[in-house]
């Protein structure tokens, strides 16, 4: 299983969204607070839809508090300063990857402790950032790929409709 983790989100939307592709992944999804909402806000459970209720979250008190509850924890960081492409790096089985919030990203001390373990997406010209609940799923899927999507759906299946004059 992955993890993906969001230091201090600041829009309930993104969470909410980000959550829902965790629930679609089979990924845990870890929030460090302090956060810009309350995790039970409407915007954040519209953003999840239905799928809020099976998210498997963990909330911490801060970033220390997160280290601390998970010690020895393989952590890539996602970030424009980033050494490596994201593509470039192999995710280990229950790695974690992180998301700093979303007017700062992850803070520069951080960063320079594991500059080994940054990653990036690469984007056109002087574009700053992508959209979190993007950035998270760019990366995520990748590393599921990685994986061969395993325990996750591969076939969809089609419902075919018959209209009105008996056609499909």
């Amino acid at each position: 299983m992955l993890n993906i983790v969001l230091l201090e989100p600041e829009i309930p939307a993104n969470t909410g969204n980000i959550g829902r592709t965790c629930v679609a992944a089979g990924a845990r999804l870890h929030l460090i607070e302090p956060m810009g909402f309350q995790i039970n806000e409407k915007q954040v459970k519209r953003a999840g839809l239905d799928y809020w209720d099976k998210l498997d979250y963990t909330i911490y008190d801060n970033y220390s508090d997160f280290i601390d509850k998970n010690p020895g924890a393989k952590i890539y960081m996602a970030t424009t300063k980033a050494k490596h492409v994201y593509s470039d790096v192999l995710y280990e089985e229950n790695c974690y990857i992180m998301f700093g919030k979303e007017s700062a990203g992850i803070p520069e001390d951080i960063l320079v402790e594991h500059e080994e373990e940054t990653i990036r997406i690469p984007m056109f010209g002087d574009i700053r950032s992508l959209n979190l609940g993007n950035s998270v799923a760019i990366v995520l899927y990748e590393a599921l790929r990685q994986h061969h999507f395993q325990d996750l759906n591969k076939i969809g299946h089609l419902h075919h409709t018959k209209w009105k004059d008996g056609t499909i």
